[in-house]
């Protein structure tokens, strides 16, 4: 199975390597079983990769571990590997996994002892160092999100296998590029478009057709999993294996790109992506090519994330049958009161799966559920729910539940928190034996904002299909909470940062081409323009850094010497300090069932509770900020690529709300419309959508099929309409975020997982359906967007009726 050494010498003295073949077979821990060996059976590859890992996983690892020290690996990848590693050692396939866990050291030896078992002759390397237990009280895991360099160090080392622990899950693509590549740390531009193939990549079938919005229109009952094409500028054309099912579009690449991601900037370890600079493009059947991707410095901190054992929960589900199903919950509520006393949280979900005159008894039920956690087991245990079984014959009519009484069960918490990167001692155990320190990602300098231009700009241009790339400049940067003093500071950089040692940097390989009108979009990274940048505290990061967070706002910009405006940002109607609802920002995704975490910008609602950027105010106007001194108001946004000029009461390029419905709420009116006639339907009919969980955050993308509605949809769809269309968002701190190439908008809804996946707090615990719930609300759309009713049919004849046969007495 070994092939040739790719030694390690810079990327400049090489000749060009053909592009990279890089395949997944797992999305998460639980995923199709066979898949390792479709894909190494259906068709060339250079690289396999598997992830297995995601907050959940790495609870259930945690438990394993305690039960035996060494297990906390993904057990299924040893499985698949009993008949894998041969296939990949006929065809000369590497192989590069998280499925290592908590316990990488003990997954590669149990490779080797399946490797002399099968007879198969490979070597095995693995990647060490992010596990930082023991971590703070009460902590059952902690681990350090890695990079890729680990993974580059192991395959230069000519390793066939390649097992890591929490490595983020595009780092099995970027570290195995930068390997095949001999990309230099600071390759940012090139890095970051392998990360971007590795986050279309680390969930599998989802960018083929899984999970898709319009997946009526295709046929998804098997889709193939994933593969990247990398080439060495960093682009890549994802794509699958021949005669496999389900499809490949900048739709489906479009809705993966969106999922479980926080705006414009994309934080790892190894680089920051920007994802508003990276275009789609068709490249043939089943085949979208990724380009455009542009590198920023990583932050000098690392994510870790932390779970522990929340406490004890358990629930019961009545079930309510016919009439009086509200009165029927009241009494039920009513009788359980006195046993729930005292529990420390007992909450009550009435769902009305009733219909009327039903024609069978399961469509006239209700359920009714009843969820208890506390921190004692004894308070939430079997004692409780009998005392619901013991209501059997003494309370509503057709009394029943779902499931008898159980004892109750433990549940986790996912949390994070960040340390410096130069702390966690990554290595690189090699076949040999021999330990490799993987030193931090390059020092990370100031990262200049995203520039904001003036003016409008014109639309998208058509692509085919969902998604596409859309010529023009990314959006306004954003802008970052300040630090414990809460003060501002000016960075006027207009430069990109060197890379090592002030070294210039190359061009960007994959450089976007000009807009139609010839001139070429600006530099991202550049900037003329003095702007105010905030810092992330421990916790509210994956990766946070002294740079613009993926908490993004429109640069806020002054002349020396005036007063600073605050970012054009509020949260409304709390009256809390932003630290009561801050979560963790933007960080490379963590797959599969299982959570990871967003941040709200940490800012501060005051006073007024308006939503800046509706009516954008002149940047001379003082501002009304309620207590504390008046500063200047923020510039008018304007979003870009959308053909309309800033003023025109639209939502800001990126918003962030509090609590509660503010002005501009509502679903829209029947002819209010400036593109003419509105019909009453579902947003679905225009718009894709994807939606994830991050630990007790939710993200949601929603997409345009067209440039008309895109442009509908960005001015359209608010902080304030989103709440108005998911209720349970209404009391929770919103951000939005604008992606115009993608003709996408992505809203990060902060707590409304509570405490993440693992707690159950929510009936869609993970927020997958999420997207499709606000989908399927109903809002006035502009009836030309609309797509064309199917054409009536007539009616079938009605059958002759069978003649009735004739009997004695007829």
């Amino acid at each position: 199975m070994t092939t040739a050494h790719h030694s390690h010498h810079s990327h400049h003295s090489h000749h060009p390597r053909r592009p990279l073949r890089i395949g997944n077979a797992s999305g998460f821990y639980g995923d199709r079983f066979d898949a390792l060996r479709d894909m190494l059976t259906g068709g060339p590859l250079d690289v396999l990769t598997g992830d297995y890992l995601a907050e959940l996983t790495m609870l259930i690892l945690g438990r394993d571990r305690l039960k035996n020290p060494d297990l906390g690996y993904a057990k299924t990848f040893l499985r698949q590997l009993e008949e894998g590693i041969g296939l990949a050692q006929e065809r000369g396939v590497r192989i590069v996994t998280n499925a290592g866990g908590l316990n990488p050291a003990g997954l590669a030896d149990a490779v080797r002892a399946l490797a002399a078992k099968t007879g198969v002759p490979v070597t095995v390397a693995h990647v060490e160092g992010d596990d930082l237990m023991p971590y703070g009280e009460g902590a059952l895991t902690a681990n350090a999100y890695l990079g890729g360099a680990g993974i580059t160090a192991c395959l230069r080392a000519g390793a066939d296998v390649v097992v890591t622990g929490r490595v983020t899950d595009a780092a099995l693509v970027s570290g195995t590029a930068a390997w095949w590549f001999d990309w230099a740390p600071d390759d940012y531009d090139r890095l970051a478009g392998a990360v971007v193939a590795g986050h279309v990549l680390e969930c599998g079938t989802q960018a083929t057709g899984g999970n898709y919005s319009f997946f009526a229109a295709h046929d998804v009952r098997r889709p193939g999993f994933p593969l990247a094409e990398v080439s060495e500028d960093g682009s890549s054309v994802i794509t699958k294996h021949p005669g496999t099912g389900g499809l490949v579009s900048p739709g489906t690449v479009t809705a993966q790109l969106l999922y479980e991601t926080q705006g414009v900037r994309y934080l790892g370890p190894d680089v920051t992506a920007r994802l508003d600079t990276v275009r789609l493009s068709e490249d043939g059947p089943d085949r979208v090519r990724v380009s455009g991707a542009v590198g920023e410095p990583p932050p000098d901190t690392l994510k870790v994330g932390v779970t522990r054992i929340g406490g004890w929960r358990n629930e019961v589900v009545f079930v309510l049958t016919g009439l009086d199903i509200e009165a029927k919950a009241a009494l039920v509520r009513a009788q359980l009161a006195g046993a729930l006393e005292g529990v420390a949280d007992a909450r009550w979900t009435l769902s009305r799966t009733d219909h009327e005159d039903a024609p069978t008894e399961e469509t006239a039920s209700a359920l009714l559920r009843l969820v208890v956690r506390d921190p004692s087991p004894d308070r939430v245990g079997r004692g409780l729910t009998s005392a619901a079984i013991e209501l059997a014959l003494g309370s509503y009519p057709g009394f029943h539940v779902t499931a008898p009484p159980g004892a109750a069960q433990p549940y986790g918490v996912f949390g994070s928190d960040s340390v410096p990167a130069e702390s966690v001692p990554q290595v690189a155990v090699l076949p040999d034996g021999s330990r490799l320190p993987v030193p931090a990602a390059w020092p990370s300098p100031p990262t200049p904002p995203v520039p904001e231009t003036a003016g409008s700009a014109p639309s998208p241009p058509p692509l085919p299909e969902t998604g596409g790339s859309a010529p023009g400049p990314p959006p306004p940067s954003e802008a970052k909470p300040p630090g414990p003093a809460g003060t501002w500071t000016s960075d006027p950089s207009g430069t990109r940062p060197p890379g090592p040692a002030g070294a210039p940097r190359p061009d960007p390989a994959g450089a976007p081409p000009p807009d139609p009108a010839g001139a070429p979009p600006p530099d991202p990274r550049a900037s003329n323009s003095p702007s105010y940048r905030w810092d992330v505290s421990p916790g509210e990061a994956e990766r946070a850094a002294p740079v613009p967070s993926s908490a993004q706002a429109g640069t806020v910009q002054s002349q020396p010497g005036q007063t600073p405006a605050p970012p054009a940002l509020e949260e409304r109607g709390t009256g809390r300090s932003p630290g009561l609802v801050a979560a963790p920002a933007s960080e490379p995704r963590d797959t599969g069932p299982g959570p990871s975490l967003a941040a709200p910008p940490a800012f501060e609602g005051r006073g007024t509770g308006r939503s800046p950027g509706l009516v954008a105010a002149p940047a001379s106007e003082p501002r009304d900020t309620g207590p504390g001194p008046s500063l200047a108001a923020p510039p008018a946004f304007e979003e870009r690529g959308a053909g309309w000029s800033p003023g025109l009461s639209a939502a800001p390029a990126f918003e962030a709300r509090g609590p509660g419905p503010g002005p501009g709420s509502g679903r829209g009116g029947v002819g209010e419309s400036p593109a003419g006639p509105t019909t009453r339907a579902p947003l679905g009919s225009v718009a894709g959508a994807r939606s994830g969980d991050k630990g007790g955050d939710a993200n949601v993308g929603v997409w345009a099929e067209s440039p008309a509605a895109w442009d509908w949809l960005h001015r359209t769809l608010t902080v304030d309409l989103l709440q108005d269309l998911l209720p349970e968002a209404r009391d929770l701190p919103v951000t939005r975020h604008v992606l115009p190439n993608l003709r996408a908008l992505n809203f990060e809804i902060h707590g409304i997982l509570g405490d993440g996946v693992a707690s159950g707090h929510r009936f869609d615990p993970q927020a997958k359906a999420l997207g499709e719930w606000l989908r399927a609300r109903h809002l006035d759309i502009p009836t030309h967007l609309l797509p064309d009713p199917a054409p009536a049919t007539d009616p079938a004849p009605a059958p002759e009726p069978a003649p009735t046969p004739e009997g004695p007495g007829s």
